[in-house]
């Protein structure tokens, strides 16, 4: 009977005969909260390592992927400039092919023109010979 009015006063005795002002089993329900949130904390903490460890992978997987695509993104103008240097070397090279042609054409103009200078001075001297 101690016991209801205590009760209904908010006082109640635990297992070791101590008042208490909480309920001995809202008590060994707060306990069990209590040590349910500090794993909860704890597997958030273990939760933001491991999410920590994966952005920090992440991050370092981004900037090698960026790397690489600069890597290949140098290449390709390296390859690029290259193909120009080629095409405009190889323009160079037919111009200077033209000009040589040219340049042939006129000289077997003019040895043609000397052939027949030569012809006609061995004629003149054969006749200048013949006519002593």
């Amino acid at each position: 009977m101690a016991k209801d009015i205590l009760g209904d006063a908010g006082l109640h005795f635990d297992e070791l005969n101590k008042l208490r002002v909480l309920d001995p089993e809202v008590t060994q329900q707060t306990i069990e909260l209590k040590e349910e949130c500090k794993d909860f904390v704890d597997k958030i903490g273990q939760f933001q390592k491991i999410v920590g460890g994966l952005i920090e992978l992440v991050d370092q997987l981004a900037r090698e992927a960026e790397n690489e695509k600069m890597k290949a993104i140098g290449a390709r103008n390296l390859l690029k400039s290259i193909a120009k240097q080629r095409e405009a070397q190889q323009q160079q090279l037919q111009a200077l092919i033209a000009e040589k042609k040219m340049q042939l054409e006129r000289y077997r103009v003019e040895y043609e023109a000397l052939c027949k200078v030569e012809a006609e001075q061995n004629e003149f001297i054969d006749q200048f010979i013949f006519q002593k």
